[in-house]
């Protein structure tokens, strides 16, 4: 039997941490540098400023990563298959798959590090190598690409053909130079070179039609790109990054998502026959996080090893009345804090209003005194979606009282 190389057994280490793929490149500069730059100087990443503060970083890791010689990339698969019937019911508020589970940045790095310290064991290493889950500068996606992982769709997604783009990636540089390959779930002992996709969207347009606020940029059926996402405009953006107000035009199309989106994904013909974790773990390997992705009777949230699993959905009267305790205990160990109460209230209040339902009067109009004027300025706005008698008169009262110009602006455009 042949000797396994180091990088060989780097590989096939990851695939039995869990990763569905893995991919080895050296540790140079990123593919698509200069379309990111140019992305960033045309205004899309919105309020992301956290972009524009390391673009040189992302675009020279090296200045970051001065010892690295390889990144090793890894993706592991979060589907958790076909949402329950409540995910069409407008008084849910949707949250995007891969928030149902614990927060993907506590179930990736305690793999990165062992496979690091798998690597130091047989080299000598005491150095740590640098451990890359979507916070560091590093275009992940670019060199997952190059990695041989899959091929950047129109919807900007990495596509993994047979796995699909329901993947969390993450990175791992070390100092090693490691031969450039990968490895993938269906592969056995295989390690493919050279690393590199030949496959793509074609002619298909679908994600891009279906999206709902039309948040991609000038792609054609026959060109083949460019993948452009205007930020600006995506639900996922709108719901977790925007830190202020939603644009008033972008809110009827929102729908229920109070928390991401999928749309782009599922309507991309590499997801039907995607794999999923249907009552199984997000990450295979040794320990496990269990959850039911479409259990119907299942309680809204639980408790997994110490961390709170969600559903698929929440009631929108349920996340309209949480205060900042409610908030943190209900979310605790989820991506979902990300957006702090005021964040996720706020996306309610806009999926209350798009439900249209009197039902939620009680809860908007109580909203209407909260401390944040973010919250008190989209509840009103959802009031005057629904338009009946108590909404109105829960807006008149709150006119005199409201001091923030913003607040009362949206109130004004609320009973007109």
């Amino acid at each position: 039997m042949p000797v396994m190389s180091l990088s060989d057994e780097v590989l096939a280490h990851a695939r039995a941490l869990g990763f569905d793929a893995a991919g080895i490149v050296p540790a140079g500069p990123p593919r698509h540098g200069a379309a990111f730059a140019d992305w960033l100087a045309a205004g899309y990443a919105g309020e992301m400023a956290y972009l524009a503060a390391r673009a040189a970083e992302r675009l020279a890791p090296a200045i970051w990563l001065p010892d690295a010689r390889s990144l090793i990339l890894l993706a592991a698969n979060y589907n958790p298959g076909v949402p329950p019937s409540a995910w069409h019911d407008p008084a849910q508020g949707r949250i995007a798959r891969y928030a149902w589970g614990p927060d993907y940045h506590d179930l990736l790095k305690p793999r990165l590090y062992a496979l690091d310290a798998f690597i130091r064991e047989r080299t000598g290493r005491t150095a740590l190598g640098k451990v890359c889950v979507d916070t560091a500068p590093l275009l992940e996606r670019d060199f997952a690409e190059q990695s041989g992982l899959g091929f950047i769709g129109r919807n900007t997604c990495l596509i993994t053909p047979g796995l699909g783009s329901w993947t969390f990636l993450a990175a791992l540089a070390v100092p090693e130079v490691l031969d450039e390959g990968r490895k993938t779930k269906d592969e056995g002992s295989l390690v493919l070179r050279p690393s590199s996709f030949v496959v793509g969207c074609g002619r298909c347009t679908r994600c891009l039609d279906a999206c709902p606020t039309r948040a991609f940029i000038a792609p054609t059926a026959t060109s083949g790109g460019p993948h452009i996402l205007d930020a600006r405009r995506c639900i996922s953006y709108l719901t977790i990054e925007l830190r202020g107000p939603i644009p008033r035009e972008l809110r009827p199309l929102m729908g229920n998502w109070v928390f991401g989106c999928d749309v782009c994904q599922e309507v991309c013909p590499y997801n039907r026959a995607a794999p999923h974790l249907d009552d199984a773990s997000i990450l295979c390997g040794a320990r496990r996080t269990r959850f039911s992705a479409n259990s119907e009777s299942r309680p809204a949230s639980r408790e997994v090893e110490g961390a709170a699993v969600l559903a698929a959905t929440l009631p929108l009267l349920e996340l309209l009345t949480l205060d900042d305790a409610a908030f943190r205990t209900r979310f605790r160990g989820t991506a979902v804090l990300r957006t702090k109460r005021r964040g996720l209230v706020r996306n309610a209040c806009v999926a209350a209003g798009n439900w249209g339902d009197p039902a939620a009067i009680p809860a908007l109009n109580y909203l209407l005194a909260d401390p944040e004027p973010l919250i008190r300025g989209h509840a009103a706005w959802a009031l005057g979606r629904i338009g009946e008698g108590g909404a109105i008169g829960a807006l008149q009262t709150a006119q005199d009282a409201e001091r923030d110009a913003w607040v009362r602006e949206e109130i004004e455009l609320a009973l007109s």
